[in-house]
């Protein structure tokens, strides 16, 4: 997919903040082979390397535009690779990824097949986000539906492969995960008006719609959008609550 680091940077902090909390799951201890899965422009994975004394740290990514700017963090011990999240193989002492692993399909194969990848051990430590159910990404579908959006689609329209955290629970363990902690968490965020909250989805989930428009119905379909959103927010500015789910298990030894 055609990212836009500029605009997915807009809003850092915003989207940076739940890697604290994610941070925080990680069993802290050096000389690890860690992988970072959907690194993006890589500043979190540095982070995650300078808590990890004298670890191997891969960040891996499918953008060359995000890995372009992941490559300033380069430094003995930390390195980045072009690689589908689906292409990872090998064995690892931690696996981590902080908002990516939504655009990977089928989570009910995904989870245990990056679990059977840990050494004994070794820990799984992930955060989505669940927020499928929000108005700005619901408006996105039933757009999506309507003419002339359903045929320049083919009638496509994405759904979040996110379980629940019950069954991210039930999966984990079922793999051989232990130590588990799952949880959904809501970040609250005050957006200033709503071009504000269709720029936050036009850097994310809008992404995979915009490939597959034309630059003119892509305008056509932004403008739409933000009437339908005007209408849901009509006042600034915008509290929004993004949910995202949190988890961490360790492979039995």
């Amino acid at each position: 997919m055609p990212w836009d680091p500029t605009l997915y940077h807009k809003f850092q902090s915003e989207r940076f903040a739940p890697f604290d909390d994610l941070l925080e799951l990680v069993n802290m201890r050096g000389g690890l082979r860690v992988i970072d899965l959907g690194c993006g422009t890589g500043e979190l994975t540095a982070r995650l390397a300078g808590a990890l004394p004298e670890s191997d740290v891969v960040g891996i990514d499918n953008s060359q535009e995000m890995l372009s700017r992941a490559e300033e963090y380069s430094r003995p011990g930390i390195r980045f690779e072009l690689c589908p999240i689906e292409g990872v193989t090998g064995e690892w002492d931690l696996i981590f990824s902080n908002a990516a692993l939504q655009w990977v399909e089928d989570h009910v194969s995904l989870v245990p097949r990056l679990v059977e990848m840990l050494r004994p051990g070794g820990q799984l430590v992930v955060q989505v986000p669940s927020n499928f159910r929000h108005p700005t990404q619901s408006l996105v579908r039933d757009l999506a539906a309507e003419e002339p959006f359903q045929s320049a689609l083919d009638g496509w329209s994405r759904t979040s492969p996110v379980l629940s955290i019950e069954e991210y629970a039930e999966l984990l363990y079922s793999s051989g995960g232990r130590e588990l902690t799952v949880y959904e968490k809501v970040y609250p965020h005050i957006l200033e008006d709503v071009d504000a909250l269709a720029d936050w989805t036009s850097g994310t989930v809008l992404v995979p719609y915009f490939e597959r428009f034309s630059a003119e119905m892509r305008e056509v379909f932004m403008a739409r959008y933000r009437e339908r959103l005007r209408l849901r927010y009509p006042s600034s500015p915008i509290f929004f609550g993004f949910r995202r789910t949190l988890f961490a298990a360790t492979r039995d030894a």
